[in-house]
Formats: structure tokens, C-alpha cells, sequence
């Protein structure tokens, strides 16, 4: 069960998010001399089949798409106005057959009132209405949306339709300014991102209570995936599931087609959990880990609290202002501190941080902005240059923090044939393995823990709200509450 219900989704924030835009192109085309007439146009995701077959696979918006206009279905253009802010949205003409197979074709005025847009037309009336409607003198001019993105290195498809010959294009102004835009995350956004933070923490906390050894990894995936649709009313989830167990946790993105969740965990075995749903498009990313059997053994203390500690410090030290390379850093250190006293490793842990050995047991970066997509946009605007040393170099930004940003924290400890080997071998490295206690620690395979922050005035609110401390899973696996029941000035599990 759930205490949970899927919220309202105001479309008035992708008003906002519109307006946001408008406000923030105008300066940059005013600075320039350029004038203010004309269309940010984009286009929407395409339904597609799965390969030569006629099934249609599950559509999800294209995202910046998302961002601005909030719609659900495919085979729309949405543009805007510069100059006077106000929003058309141009939707497919249905054949009649559509009413048969796929249910009502919906007038215009449905789309209008639902997606709080200005006009709405057919997608074969583009030419003809943007012409209308722009302001200026000669060909009308539309900014579209291509850009790389700094997480895929793939680029954004800019909007194309037969016609648009007929119209000035610019490929280069909009797609930094949106990007940026997406940054920033408005209050409803927020209240979006709290509610996916808030539901797939409790599917988290299920997956707990209801794991035994014996089970198959894809179990634990398939109870997240039901909670969250169940009562959150998450059809999709921000990302393919990670369920790894045992040395399967050592593979950073497990959970693919080759790997599927499919292993079957045994006493004694760490969990290691990367899921979240989304909610209207809006993710969770959050990472648990835990013994299988309810119960830490001293060794998986060891790293697991290594790895809380990096996790609860950079929280404490987040605020507008801190660089994120150097929260990376902190969360490095005192991996490598932990270690040392563990005896894992030996030596000077600053001597290990300029050999970047932290990059051995996290190769990955300490975390990602997070909205409409789980890596969201912004990581590396223009002027800002991404590390180029190990571990570093994966930081998905390298960004002094914003209020209002969200960004995860998840720092992680693995012991990773690929990266261990190489290091022990190296001559400027391998100095720092204790040989005998890496071996013993080599089937523990990682624990990463992730949570999703928003950055505030001062600090950071944490939006996830599962068990971390080696204790509080413990009694949770064990039966008890969460949140704890707090009786008075008592709290029990």
C-alpha cells in the first residue's frame, strides 16, 4: 500500500517555462541588435514502430518539447512568438479510422484548454499561419533547436516540415538560452520532482522489505516498477533499472540488454539499486544499497559508511557558490581516508589524491543535474571546460552551484577487476594496495548512494527520503516503519 496519490499536473508550468524562455531570448536579441520578431519553433517526438513490424512502441515526449508545451501525444509542432509571448500549438490531422482503432479525434478547442496554449492549428496549416502571424517584413524567421548535448554527444533535431524553405532559419541562438533555461527549476517544477522523489523512495523502501535471498535480481526491478505505477502512476521510468547484486555491482550500468537483472542473489550478497520513476516527465534518480539478508557484516560497513560519509558531507557542504569539482574531490578524499583506516589501503590519502586513485574505486563523477531528463541539460555551457583527469573527466558538470539547481549526490566505492589490476601494477600506485585486505574485499563488488538535492539560499534540501544509516536499514529490513514513528520525544522503529 501507499500513502501516495498522483498530484494535479498545473499546466501552467509550462507557461512558465515559455515565459522563461521569452524572457531570456529577448535580452540576448535586443543586446545583439537583432529584432524581436519572430518563432521559436520546435517539433515534437515521432511515434515509432519496433523495427518492420506494426507494433508501436510506448511514446515519451521528446523532452525540450516537454519543457515547453507539456504534451503527451506525438506528431506535434509547438511555436512561440517572441514578441508577444503567446503560444500556438500545431497537432496532426487524425484519419477517420483513428476514432476506430484508437478512440476520439479530439477538436482543436480540446487542446487549447488542456495544454493552456494561445491557438491551436493542423500541422499542414504551419506554412500559412506563421506567415500570418509574424510582424516583421520579409521572410519569417524561426529559431530552431540544434545543439549538442554534453552527457550523449548527440545533437538536438532542429524542427523540419515540407515548406520551410519559405523561412528564414537560425540554428544557433536557441538552443543554449533553453538549455540554460532548464537549469533553473520553477517552484511546480519542483513540486513535480519531489512527488517522483517521494514515490520511488517508498517503491525503494517496498523493494527492501520484501527482499530474501533465492530471489532473481529482476524481481526486485519489477516490485519498484509496480509500486511506482501502482500508486504513483509512473508509466515510465527515468531510466533502465540497475538491480545488481554481488559482483554485479561492480558494473556501473548493469541492468542493460546483455546484462539484464537477471542473476540469482544469495545470503550474504549486497544490493546495489539504482532506480527512479517519472512523473509528467519528471524524474527520480536514487541510489540504495544494502545486504540481501538484512544484515551488514563489518566489511560491508566499512565501505558502505565510507561511502556515507562522502554522501552526507557534500551535502553539508553544498550551498550557492561551491564548485561541483571540488565536491567530487571531498567525496574522493574521504573514500580514500576510510580506506586507509580499513587498511584497504596505505600511504599519504593527498599523495593518493594528486596519483587521482580515487578514480580507481569511482571512476564515475559525483553526480548530474536532474529534471525532465535524469542527466538534464547544462552540464557544460559555453566556458565552462570539462576535467580532463580520471575520474574528473566523467563529471557530468563541472559548475559552481545555483539556487534553484537539482543535482544528484551519488558518490560510490567499487572494486573493479579492470581499474584494480592496472593500478596494483603501476609503479606510482601500487604502493597504496594492502594486497592481502583488497583481495578479501574484491566479492563485496560496490555501493553507491544516491540522493536528489535541490539547491537552496543556504544550502540544499534533499528531496529523498529512504533509510541510509547502516541501523535504519537493518530495521526496516526487519519489519520496522519508515518514516519512524515518532511518539512524543521518542522515536521508534
Amino acid at each position: 500500500m501507499s500513502s501516495l496519490s498522483p498530484p494535479p499536473v498545473p499546466m501552467e508550468l509550462h507557461a512558465v517555462n515559455r515565459r522563461k524562455l521569452c524572457d531570456s531570448l529577448r535580452p540576448h536579441l535586443s543586446s545583439s541588435d537583432r529584432p524581436l520578431d519572430g518563432f521559436v519553433l520546435l517539433q515534437g517526438g515521432e511515434e515509432k514502430n519496433r523495427y518492420c513490424t506494426d507494433h508501436a512502441e510506448l511514446f515519451r515526449q521528446e523532452s525540450y518539447f516537454a519543457y515547453l508545451f507539456g504534451v503527451r501525444e506525438p506528431d506535434f509542432y509547438g511555436a512561440i512568438d517572441i514578441g508577444s509571448g503567446k503560444s500556438i500549438l500545431f497537432i496532426p490531422r487524425l484519419p477517420d479510422d483513428y476514432a476506430v482503432w484508437l478512440g476520439e479525434i479530439k477538436p482543436l478547442s480540446h487542446f487549447k484548454e488542456t495544454y493552456m496554449v494561445d491557438m491551436v492549428y493542423y500541422v499542414d496549416e504551419i506554412i500559412q499561419v506563421l506567415s500570418e502571424q509574424f510582424k516583421g517584413s520579409g521572410k519569417p524567421l524561426l529559431y530552431l533547436l540544434h545543439g549538442l548535448n554534453t552527457d550523449s554527444g548527440n545533437l538536438s533535431k532542429p524542427a523540419s516540415f515540407e515548406g520551410i524553405e519559405k523561412f528564414e532559419t537560425d540554428l544557433t541562438t536557441l538552443h543554449p538560452i533553453l538549455a540554460e533555461c532548464r537549469v533553473i527549476k520553477s517552484s511546480l517544477e519542483l513540486q513535480l520532482l519531489q512527488f517522483a522523489n517521494d514515490i520511488s523512495s517508498e517503491a525503494h523502501v517496498e523493494v527492501m522489505r520484501k527482499v530474501t535471498p533465492g530471489m532473481k535480481e529482476y524481481q526486485m526491478e519489477s516490485m519498484f516498477l509496480h509500486h511506482t505505477y501502482m500508486y504513483g502512476g509512473c508509466r515510465h521510468c527515468s531510466y533502465t533499472c540497475i538491480c545488481a547484486t554481488g559482483d554485479n555491482s561492480a558494473v556501473l550500468h548493469y541492468g542493460h540488454a546483455a546484462a539484464p537483472n537477471d542473476r540469482t542473489f544469495e545470503d550474504g550478497d549486497l544490493a546495489l539499486l539504482d532506480m527512479g520513476g517519472e512523473y509528467h516527465f519528471y524524474a527520480s534518480d536514487i541510489t540504495c544499497s544494502f545486504p540481501v539478508n538484512g544484515k551488514f557484516t563489518s566489511d560491508q560497513s566499512l565501505i558502505y559508511n565510507a561511502v556515507l560519509k562522502a554522501h552526507n558531507s557534500v551535502i553539508s557542504a553544498m550551498k550557492p557558490g561551491v564548485n561541483w569539482v571540488d565536491m567530487h574531490k571531498l567525496a574522493e578524499r574521504i573514500i580514500l581516508e576510510s580506506l586507509k583506516k580499513g587498511s584497504i589501503l596505505t600511504g599519504d590519502v593527498e599523495e593518493m589524491m594528486l596519483e587521482r586513485l580515487g578514480a580507481v574505486f569511482m571512476p564515475h563523477g559525483l553526480g548530474h543535474f536532474m529534471g525532465i531528463d535524469t542527466h538534464d541539460t547544462g552540464g557544460y555551457p559555453l566556458g565552462v571546460e570539462r576535467p580532463k583527469e580520471p575520474g574528473l573527466k566523467s563529471l557530468r558538470t563541472a559548475r559552481d552551484l545555483l539556487e534553484g539547481m537539482v543535482i544528484t549526490v551519488e558518490p560510490g566505492c567499487y572494486f573493479i577487476k579492470a581499474l584494480l589490476v592496472p593500478a596494483m601494477e603501476n609503479a606510482k600506485t601500487s604502493k597504496f594496495f594492502n594486497r592481502e585486505t583488497i583481495e578479501r574485499f574484491k566479492n563485496i563488488g560496490g555501493v553507491r548512494i544516491e540522493s536528489d538535492l535541490v539547491v537552496t539560499a543556504n544550502g540544499c534540501k534533499n528531496m529523498t527520503n529512504v533509510p541510509r544509516e547502516t541501523w535504519e536499514i537493518e530495521a526496516v529490513m526487519a519489519g520496522g516503519s519508515w518514516p519512524p514513528v515518532t511518539t512524543g520525544n521518542n522515536t521508534t522503529n
